[in-house]
C-alpha cells in the first residue's frame, strides 16, 4: 500500500486585472472556510463549469491547470466534495473527471491520504495510445477544422446579427484578459470560435464545434507534457488574429474572413507544434 505523504497546496498566483481578478474573488467567496488546496485553486481562477458536459469540463480544466504547471507535481488536489463546491456540480461528476486524470497518469490516489498530482510519466509508459497515433489524432481534428471553420467565418460574416457582434467583443475582451494574467484561457478561446459557429444560424456547425472543443488543445498539450516540452499557450499573435477575424465579420467581408481564418487554423498548427510555449 502507497504510504502516505504531506499535502503540498497548489500555488496561487499573484493577484490580476480586471475580470480574472473578480472570477478569483468570486471563487474565494465561494469556497470561504474550506481546505487550503481548494482555496489555492479557486485563487488561480478555477471555479463553476457551463451546464452541458460537466464531467468533461471539470476534467479539462484540471488538466490544462496541471499541464501548465499551475498545479504543481506533488500537490494534494482537493477532496471530491470540494471540487464539487469549487466547479459547483456534483460529485459524481468531479469522480469521472478523477477517473480520467488517473487513467492519463497525471494524478494518482494515496488511500488515506488524497489525490497528488503526479510526475510526468514520459511516452515509454504511456501503452494506450502510441504517439504516432496521437499525433495523426491531432492532424485530423485540424483537417477538420481547416474545412469547418473558413466556411463558418465566411457565413458569418454574411448573418451576423448584432448581438453576434456583441458577444464576440467580449469573449475577445476576455480572452486577453484571461491570458494576460496567466490564466487558464482555453474555454474563453473556444467560445470565440464558437460564437462564429452560432453566427452562422446553422445549428449543424455549432454542433459540430462542439465536439472539437477539446479534441486538438487538449491532444496538443498532453502530447507535449508527455514529452517533457512545454504546454502550447496562446499567444498574442493568436489573439491579434482572433481580432482580425472579427473585425471581417463585422465588416461583412465573408472572403476575408474565410481566408483569415484559415490562416489562423494553419499558423495554429505550427504554433502547436512548436517547441517553445507560447510561440
Amino acid at each position: 500500500m502507497p504510504t502516505s505523504r504531506p499535502p503540498r497546496t497548489p500555488g496561487a498566483r499573484a493577484a490580476v486585472p480586471g475580470a480574472a481578478r473578480q472570477t478569483a474573488r468570486d471563487n474565494a467567496a465561494r469556497v470561504s472556510g474550506k481546505s487550503p488546496e481548494l482555496l489555492g485553486l479557486a485563487a488561480i481562477g478555477l471555479g463553476p463549469v457551463r451546464p452541458e458536459r460537466f464531467a468533461e469540463r471539470v476534467y479539462e480544466t484540471l488538466f490544462h491547470a496541471i499541464v501548465e504547471g499551475r498545479i504543481g507535481v506533488g500537490s494534494r488536489l482537493p477532496s471530491e466534495n470540494d471540487l464539487a463546491t469549487l466547479f459547483d456540480v456534483s460529485r459524481p461528476v468531479v469522480r469521472q473527471a478523477l477517473d480520467r486524470l488517473r487513467e492519463d497518469q497525471l494524478v494518482e490516489s494515496l488511500r488515506g491520504s488524497g489525490t497528488y498530482v503526479r510526475e510526468k510519466p514520459g511516452l515509454a509508459v504511456v501503452q494506450d495510445t502510441a504517439p504516432e497515433a496521437r499525433i495523426g489524432h491531432i492532424m485530423n481534428g485540424l483537417e477538420l477544422r481547416l474545412v469547418v471553420e473558413p466556411e463558418c467565418a465566411h457565413l458569418a460574416a454574411l448573418r451576423r446579427t448584432p448581438q453576434d457582434l456583441d458577444k464576440m467583443a467580449r469573449l475577445l475582451d476576455g480572452f486577453e484578459q484571461v491570458n494576460a494574467s496567466g490564466g487558464i484561457a482555453h474555454h474563453v478561446d473556444f467560445a470565440f470560435h464558437e460564437a462564429i459557429a452560432t453566427a452562422t444560424a446553422n445549428m449543424r456547425f455549432v454542433q459540430v464545434m462542439k465536439t472539437l472543443e477539446y479534441d486538438v488543445s487538449h491532444a496538443v498539450n498532453m502530447l507535449r507534457h508527455l514529452m517533457h516540452i512545454p504546454p502550447w499557450k496562446r499567444s498574442q499573435d493568436a489573439m491579434d488574429e482572433h481580432r482580425r477575424i472579427f473585425e471581417l465579420i463585422r465588416d461583412q467581408d465573408a472572403e476575408g474572413a474565410r481566408r483569415a481564418m484559415r490562416g489562423h487554423i494553419e499558423n495554429a498548427r505550427t504554433r502547436m507544434f512548436n517547441s517553445r510555449p507560447g510561440l
